[in-house]
């Protein structure tokens, strides 16, 4: 045992002799660390461009998975939400702490921020109380050196009796240690057994409630029995759940009891509260023991941009401008790629037109196949531009300020701070910031967030907004569409605050998150984010839409009109005439006729395709779009059309069902319940409130 130990400790990058030569073995990694610690950037360098990226099995958290072949072994890397702790508090930390306990990994990387050891290894000692091999990569080391901090790897390697490697991860330093250090732990014959004693006063009560899960031994060989008695005594629920599988239930829960009791009236305050002082005590010794800080009086240059940043009067205007220059950039910059897309396709249209003969295949190729792929294909500038500026905002560590700034004023009405970026994204498009939601750890803060963001005006809604005001409101369209943003942030916060306060019942979680340092975004680390999260809108939306366009088409040629019928006629009889038809009766009360209800069935494909099935309605050009003159005068020429109902039209997009890639995406984010809930409470308030907005504007005279 003594002699495992050693190697343990020992500093040598050596691999068991012989490891380069066996066939290939697989090593099961499991990467965990606290968030901001550079743990994606030392996946990337371990894994490099063998990933997948999928959610774990019944939950929505995201997993990364990579492999890599090194010295005759396959290293499969699992990289773990970042979590603070392994309490079940978050979905987060459930997912990482089941993986840790079910899955059984070979060797635990926890990579800690050498910038902030004492606050990092409260993890580091969690993962011991599971008894699980684990390698520590101090990370972000070279930040650690120009802040004047030297910690002793070797002296610390020795506390906690595991092995301990100093990493850079965005340059790839250390990374062929840290996997040596993993051969090493992999290789040997018995596990490591972690001495981490939390004071015998302490002690004393875990040892009891360990001799009583001791009686069980079948529940010993699956759950690690120290990790089970302290998290007993810290009163976790998860733990609380597995004692009722063991066979002395009962008697466990009764010396728990008695324990608990004991450790209260000893220390005089809650017995979680004691088990994390003492944890912290232990941290404290360790890092008074490997840790030396140098100039520590020296201002850093954090805490300089911070004084302006975060400034409670000059902190909320800088976070606005930096939001209206990124989609003022965003916007002017991706107008041009966007055109060249859309030129492209036009191009496409043009030429599938002039050489399939007209019928069937051409209009589904032109109206169904090309039409949905340019649609979509088009945003594809506007969403790299935005991820990018959102991955420089994250990976400099200004997004987490900026949450720090909203959560005060999102708090009021039952929101959390993280909430802000889902609902900043939802202007862009709402696919991408649904997903954004993933971010924050509460199941009913997430839920509450994915329901309202879609009242965010997305890019989508606005050639509806520019058509509509610039065909009744020509002298205000600028102000009038600015009032449909305004609008929808106002149904956002107070549909938030009625939700809280009934089918949502509870406060938000408390906002808890490290201010990381300022740090220089790498070129690699921008493109790996804007690579991947651009996969994952053309995945989740790109081919939703597709499908969903030609079954647009399909409902809008269908059935066929005897002879060659006019576009508006054609229109009328074919299915999505009839179903707006049908709904003609439901609509009428807001001033709509079967025209728009026709419009908004097409309109739950992609909200801009309510322009074009308009322009096909009114019998102007083929092509029209929000700028065509003949359609806006089409439209003040209808007697159904007045500036109150296409007021009450821009409201109506703005309130109901987005479109369906964006309900695709948040039923596979908060589920069928919820999802279904969502569809009626959109449905019901788009129609309430359109249905008070006619009719008091009729009143007024309008």
């Amino acid at each position: 045992m003594n002699g495992h130990r050693a190697v343990l400790a020992s500093d040598g990058l050596t691999p068991p002799a012989g490891a380069a030569r066996k066939a290939s073995k697989v090593i099961r990694i499991a990467l965990a660390g606290n968030p901001n610690t550079g743990k994606t950037t030392l996946f990337n360098a371990m894994t490099g461009s063998h990933q997948k990226v999928g959610n774990y099995a019944g939950v929505t958290v995201e997993k990364r998975e990579g492999r890599r072949l090194y010295k005759g072994y396959e290293f499969q890397v699992h990289d773990l939400p970042g979590v603070y702790s392994l309490t079940a508090y978050s979905m987060d930390e459930v997912v990482a702490r089941d993986f840790i306990i079910n899955e059984r990994p070979d060797v635990v990387i926890d990579v800690i921020d050498s910038t902030n050891i004492e606050r990092n290894l409260y993890l580091c000692l969690q993962f011991q109380e599971l008894n699980v091999p684990i390698v520590a990569a101090l990370n972000l080391n070279d930040e650690a050196i120009s802040r004047g901090i030297q910690i002793d790897e070797k002296r610390l390697s020795e506390i906690l009796r595991m092995p301990v490697i100093k990493t850079v991860g965005k340059k790839s330093v250390g990374v062929e240690q840290i996997l040596d250090k993993a051969i090493v732990v992999f290789e040997q014959k018995e596990k490591p057994a972690y001495e981490v004693s939390y004071g015998y006063e302490l002690e004393e009560d875990v040892q009891a409630v360990i001799a009583e899960l001791k009686k069980d031994d079948v529940f010993c060989l699956r759950y690690p029995v120290r990790w089970c008695a302290v998290k007993l005594i810290e009163k976790d629920a998860r733990a609380d759940e597995l004692v009722g599988m063991h066979t002395a239930a009962a008697s466990v829960r009764a010396v728990l009891k008695e324990r608990v009791k004991r450790i209260e009236e000893h220390f005089g305050r809650d017995s979680s509260i004691v088990v994390s002082e003492q944890r912290y005590g232990y941290i404290h010794g360790a890092a008074a023991e490997a840790v030396t800080r140098l100039h520590s009086d020296k201002k850093t240059i954090t805490e300089k941009v911070d004084q302006i940043l975060m400034d409670r009067v000059l902190g909320f205007p800088v976070f606005l401008f930096i939001l209206w220059s990124i989609f003022q950039i965003t916007f002017k910059i991706g107008a041009y790629p966007m055109g060249w897309i859309e030129s492209l396709f036009g191009w496409l249209s043009s030429l599938a037109t002039s050489v399939i003969p007209a019928g069937i295949l051409r209009s589904l190729l032109v109206d169904g196949v090309i039409a949905g792929v340019g649609g979509v294909s088009s945003f594809i500038p506007l969403i790299i531009l935005l991820f990018m500026f959102i991955s420089i905002l994250e990976d400099s560590g200004y997004m987490s300020r900026a949450a720090f700034i909203m959560d005060k004023f999102l708090h009021i009405f039952g929101l959390h701070g993280q909430s802000f970026l889902p609902m900043i994204l939802g202007i862009g498009c709402s696919v991408p910031a649904v997903m954004a939601a993933r971010t924050l750890k509460n199941m009913r803060d997430r839920v509450i967030t994915v329901m309202v963001t879609p009242f965010m005006s997305c890019g989508a809604k606005l050639p509806v907004y520019v058509l509509l005001a610039g065909a009744f409101f020509p002298k205000h369209a600028g102000t009038v569409v600015l009032s449909m943003y305004v609008v929808g942030a106002t149904l956002a916060l107070f549909s938030s605050l009625l939700f809280r306060k009934t089918v949502l019942r509870g406060e938000s979680t408390p906002f808890v998150m490290e201010l990381p340092p300022y740090r220089l975004p790498t070129v690699k680390g921008i493109l790996w984010h804007v690579r991947e999260k651009t996969f994952g809108y053309l995945k989740k939306a790109g081919l939703v839409l597709l499908p969903a366009s030609m079954l647009i088409w399909a409902v809008t040629t269908f059935p066929k009109s005897a002879g060659d019928a006019p576009k508006d006629v054609a229109m009328a009889q074919s299915y999505a005439g009839q179903i707006g038809r049908g709904m003609a009766p439901v609509l009428a009360p807001i001033g709509f006729d079967w025209k728009i209800g026709i419009a908004a069935v097409t309109g739950f494909a992609a909200k801009e395709m309510v322009v074009s099935t308009l322009g096909v309605l009114y019998r102007v050009e083929a092509r029209a779009d929000e700028k065509s003159d003949s359609l806006r005068s089409a439209l003040r020429r209808d007697p159904t059309f007045s500036p109150l109902v296409a007021y009450v039209l821009m409201l109506f997009m703005l309130i109901v069902v987005p479109c369906f890639a964006s309900v695709s995406v948040i039923y596979s984010e908060i589920g069928f319940k919820w999802v279904m809930f969502a569809i009626t409470y959109w449905t019901v308030l788009a129609w309430s409130l359109c249905f008070v907005v006619y009719h008091s504007g009729r009143l007024l005279g309008f």
